[in-house]
């Protein structure tokens, strides 16, 4: 390729507002070559493990999905790999496929998306962002007036909105239940090593909390309660006792 062709092509791709652009699976779906590179990546080593006689699951998770039709289409790329790559090296692969919930959309239509999703993962910093409008990387100059004002009482990057953020994680379980009964549920966020938002998670129905390194330790304390210390449904919430959280490292 010419020097000129890049540099066009580099102009073309230039994005005002990246966090709300051409990524995720706009991506996929406009270049599926690269959801076909990842995905072979992902199917080859895990057939490389697989021959060593190790058990192994992979699971694909498809970022920013708010419309049923993005995660077809990535599900079918992500299928047609799978299937080439077990021909190649002669083995049958165990896999799951999922997505991420972080636009609103995908939360409010999560019934539809659980038609094609094996999995949600709330991918929680992105969901406050957009639920919010707020950039969580600039809102260090306008939270803390936030807080003194009392119109939040403590950092949404940090601690789940649970009456906004935390409404759209319940609505999105209950609808995702009602078509996969099954369905594993889980976040990965900052959100994931705080203690209040960690047992948000556990009265929300799900099944594990990821979150950066940094803050595993706090999870790993909140997460794995005894029965005794289990909290008690809030009113008009399902009056069920589940398991303590399990922590995805």
């Amino acid at each position: 390729m010419s020097r000129e062709f890049i540099t066009q092509r580099i102009h073309e791709l230039h994005e005002a507002n990246p966090m709300l652009g051409h990524r995720g699976c706009r991506l996929g779906i406009t270049y599926p070559e690269i959801s076909e590179m990842q995905a072979r990546a992902i199917f080859e080593a895990a057939a490389n493990v697989q021959k060593k006689g190790i058990k192994v699951k992979p699971e694909i998770m498809v970022p920013l999905v708010g419309f049923k039709k993005e995660l077809d289409l990535q599900v079918a790329v992500i299928h047609a790999v799978a299937k080439q790559v077990q021909a190649e090296k002669k083995v049958k692969l165990s896999y799951m496929v999922g997505t991420m919930i972080e636009v609103p959309r995908g939360a409010l239509t999560a019934d539809e998306i659980a038609e094609t999703a094996q999995f949600f993962s709330f991918g929680t910093n992105d969901l406050t962002q957009m639920t919010l409008g707020m950039s969580r990387d600039d809102s260090g100059s306008f939270l803390p007036a936030y807080q003194e004002a009392e119109i939040i009482s403590r950092n949404v990057f940090a601690s789940i909105d649970q009456a906004g953020v935390g409404k759209l994680i319940k609505m999105a379980v209950e609808l995702g239940r009602k078509t996969r009964p099954d369905i594993k549920l889980g976040i990965c966020g900052e959100h994931g090593g705080d203690p209040d938002s960690v047992k948000f998670c556990h009265r929300a129905g799900l099944s594990y909390v990821s979150c950066s390194p940094f803050r595993v330790p706090v999870a790993r304390l909140s997460a794995p309660r005894p029965p005794w210390t289990k909290p008690k449904p809030q009113d008009g919430e399902e009056k069920v006792i589940r398991p303590a959280l399990r922590l995805h490292q």
